[in-house]
């Protein structure tokens, strides 16, 4: 029986030890300028947001896939250095407190993450 590799499966995105614990991973959109994801972890917890801030609309990181997080509990804008809870994408301060990252919807099986609604 030939059994697909999680990447080839619609909707894959990564996997959960790709993910530094406390961190974000980035995860790029095949459509060139369209935004990626950006998908946050603590423990065996995942969220994950369109790597897009509200307060201007560029990408929360200045580098590739790299970010800024604390206590993994926030995540801070490189730009304008908004915070934003990891929970729920709330902005708790900064220049668009108030407002919230655009969440992705995924779902985890047995350690691969997927969104069958975003293709990357």
């Amino acid at each position: 029986m030939n059994v697909a590799s999680p990447e080839s499966r619609a909707g894959f995105l990564c996997a959960l030890g790709d993910i530094p614990d406390g961190g974000a991973l980035e995860i790029a959109a095949e459509q060139s300028g369209a935004p990626g994801v950006v998908v946050l972890r603590r423990g065996d917890e995942v969220w994950a947001y369109r790597n897009m801030c509200p307060h201007f609309s560029i990408p929360l990181n200045y580098e590739p896939n790299t970010f800024w997080a604390y206590d993994a509990e926030l995540l801070m804008c490189a730009h304008h250095s908004a915070m934003f809870r990891f929970e729920d994408g709330l902005c708790i301060d900064g220049p668009c407190e108030g407002a919230a990252l655009t969440p992705v919807a995924i779902r985890i099986e047995q350690g691969q993450i997927f969104n069958n609604e975003w293709r990357r």
